[in-house]
């Protein structure tokens, strides 16, 4: 080990809290002061894509949900699309698509309310420098119980509209190969109706309420972490928000196109991915821009920045007033991702209360087959951001080959370029308190991460064992596998 060596500081985050899943935080100091290196460290492993191996394709959409507990539906109804491929189903049948859409709004307005006013409130509304132990979700209901009490009770909402579309509010068995095994009762259309108007009455006070904090606060939220990227999310063919189907979109950090339209089944001939020995995370690119230049950020800022507009007027007027955030170009602010968030909650909301007036959420008409493939692709809009599934299907309806391209993989780059920036911005020739390191959480919080859901590892994984003595050097090292 070099002097220079010897005189760095480390700083160390281990575990980075009020996120879904477990990682660290490592930042490295030279011996002026200035941030050397910033990573987020994956420190689970999850490996879905072998375990699916040899599984039948139906099998497919209630085994990869369990990936996670929080958006279980997003990887179920990913799963059932690209499944529909394999039955040689491109189009479902009204009441199927309906269905599938309603459980798909549920679990963004249930999963938006959960982390927001669960997991990203207390830094906003008790401060970042507020004590630990009152700064979680308890403190939030001390010091403002009634907005705990509606986050509680829109996030029940959320569930018991997956409920009602899944069979079960966690890792429900709704969506099947080529539609989806039920429709809605009176029983259960007049239970969710009843709720709805205050469900979206709330929806639009959550975005007034932090479109306030923000800018009361611009100064120091806009730069938070703050970088130009570029962005990917799926968009309807007449360029609007869909969060369920639709074809990918990139766009540059002046909001120029870098693809459009792209369908499903060719998303390998624009997004590559690269893997770092430091994480088990991959990190996605856009292959014609490179690893170096073409990664990119997805989820709700990604997705209101990339669509020409929303299909639901609350949303939509609230979009065109974000937008101008931007000054004519993409908004770029890491913490601005909660508004855009809080926008898709109102959306969600309308989508919900538009649904449930719909006829065909009762019809009969549940599932249609078509010509068998070998290989289908789907992608979604999960509330983290956009989701991949590709699967092959062999003649014995085994799966030979799975890819999972997860919301949080996707922003796996981006969530380290945030970390850097708030260390450059706030650690450097500062003394480290727990309030100046909560800022690094606070912009990793801002992604919403899912880290069960994003963690695997190509091929076989090794086992290192590294001895070290007591300078850190290191003195012998064994790798198994």
């Amino acid at each position: 080990m070099s002097a220079a060596e010897t005189r760095q500081k480390k700083i160390v985050i281990n575990p980075v809290t009020r996120i879904e899943g477990h990682a660290k935080v490592t930042i490295r100091m030279d011996e002026s002061g200035k941030i050397d290196v910033a990573r987020m460290h994956i420190v689970e492993f999850r490996g879905f894509e072998r375990f699916v191996r040899g599984r039948l394709y139906w099998e497919a959409p209630t085994i990869v949900q369990r990936l996670c507990g929080i958006c279980p539906v997003s990887h179920h109804l990913c799963a059932a699309k690209a499944m529909d491929g394999i039955v040689g189903v491109d189009k479902l049948t009204p009441t199927a698509e309906k269905m599938r859409r309603l459980m798909h709004y549920g679990q963004t307005f249930q999963s938006h309310a959960l982390h927001f006013f669960h997991l990203s409130s207390p830094d906003l509304l008790l401060g970042y420098d507020a004590d630990p132990a009152i700064r979680n979700v308890i403190g939030i209901a001390l010091k403002h119980p009634e907005l705990a009490k509606q986050a509680i009770l829109m996030r029940k909402y959320g569930q018991e509209v997956i409920k009602a579309t899944a069979g079960k509010k966690i890792h429900g068995t709704g969506a099947i190969p080529g539609g989806i095994n039920k429709s809605l009762s009176d029983e259960e259309i007049a239970f969710l109706k009843k709720d709805v108007d205050q469900m979206l009455e709330w929806s639009v006070a959550s975005v007034d309420l932090y479109k306030k904090l923000y800018m009361d606060d611009i100064d120091r939220l806009s730069g938070l972490g703050a970088f130009e990227s570029n962005f990917v999310s799926l968009v309807r063919k007449d360029g609007a928000l869909d969060l369920y189907d639709g074809f990918l979109r990139a766009k540059d950090a002046d909001g120029k196109i870098i693809f459009d339209m792209v369908k499903p089944i060719d998303y390998l001939k624009y997004i590559r991915e690269g893997v770092r020995n430091w994480s088990y995370m991959k990190f996605p690119f856009i292959q014609s821009l490179g690893q170096d230049k073409g990664w990119y950020r997805v989820g709700p800022l990604a997705r209101v920045n990339n669509c020409d507009f929303i299909d639901t007027p609350l949303a939509e007027e609230m979009r065109k007033v974000f937008m101008q955030l931007g000054k004519g170009r993409p908004v770029h602010s890491t913490m601005a991702y909660h508004w855009a968030r809080l926008i898709e909650v109102v959306h969600s909301a309308e989508k919900i209360k538009e649904l449930l007036d719909d006829p065909d959420i009762q019809g009969d008409d549940l599932v249609t087959m078509g010509k068998r493939r070998e290989e289908s692709v789907a992608i979604l809009e999960a509330p983290r951001g956009t989701l991949f599934h590709h699967y092959k299907v062999d003649d014995n309806d085994q799966i030979t080959m799975a890819n999972l391209i997860v919301s949080t993989t996707n922003n796996n780059e981006p969530m380290n370029r945030a970390i850097t920036r708030v260390a450059e911005d706030h650690l450097v020739g500062q003394k480290i308190t727990e309030p100046l390191l909560n800022l690094v959480e606070v912009a990793i919080r801002a992604y919403d991460p899912c880290l069960s859901c994003a963690t695997h590892a190509i091929g076989k994984m090794p086992m290192k064992v590294t001895l070290v003595d007591a300078k850190g050097k290191t003195v012998d090292e064994r790798v198994k596998g």
